[in-house]
């Protein structure tokens, strides 16, 4: 059986690309359908027959960018590395990455919906419920930590977690605010100076 309607006459994996920068660039209560068609270049019509709608196509960018440039910074969580310097290589892969070439500064999962009306409600809280998954995979990490006997049982996960993630957050925030590469690798070895004493019971 043939498939009814006009082919797609565009190539849905670049447009989708195109869109996860626009997003990236204006968030989402800023990227508006003008922009996003003229960048993508489509019309309104092939950009809802093809992502649904803008929250759908926002959902699809927000997918791409964890796979694609923000893939690298948790992948540090896993092989055979220390608990602490894996945690490290995070910090430093992610400082790397809020200032990547021919992107926006900052990450996307950071600043990707910040604030607006209640029409971003749904956006806001999929980008929340993203930065909650990275401090979950961070917390893994430091499980696994305790399993392994390189950290003590008995710390607070959870609040150490919450701690790199916000360093994370904090680093992305001053990218997009000017800071450069070196001011930002410099605040990634910084948060690793407390590190003894965070992951000590005694705290």
């Amino acid at each position: 059986m043939t498939a009814r309607g006009r082919p797609r006459s565009f190539d849905r994996a670049v447009a989708l690309e195109k869109a996860m920068e626009v997003f990236w660039a204006r968030g989402y209560a800023g990227a508006s359908i003008a922009e996003l068609t003229e960048v993508m270049g489509i019309n309104s019509p092939s950009l809802y027959a093809a992502f649904g709608s803008k929250e759908e196509l926002f959902k699809e960018a927000v997918a791409l960018y964890v796979a694609t440039d923000d893939s690298c910074t948790l992948q540090m969580l896993e092989g055979d590395l220390t608990t602490r310097d894996s945690i490290a290589a995070m910090l430093a892969v992610n400082a790397r990455s809020c200032l990547l070439p021919d992107r926006p500064s900052g990450c996307f999962l950071m600043i990707g919906a910040t604030n607006g009306g209640p029409e971003t409600d749904a956006a806001q809280q999929y980008l929340c419920d993203k930065r909650k998954d990275m401090a979950a995979r961070i917390r893994a990490r430091l499980e696994r930590g305790v399993a392994d006997g390189e950290l003590p049982a008995g710390l607070n996960l959870d609040r150490i977690a919450a701690y790199f993630a916000t360093v994370i957050k904090g680093m992305s925030i001053e990218a997009r605010d000017g800071a450069d590469a070196e001011t930002l690798a410099a605040v990634a070895r910084s948060a690793m100076f407390g590190w003894d004493a965070i992951t000590s019971t005694q705290g």
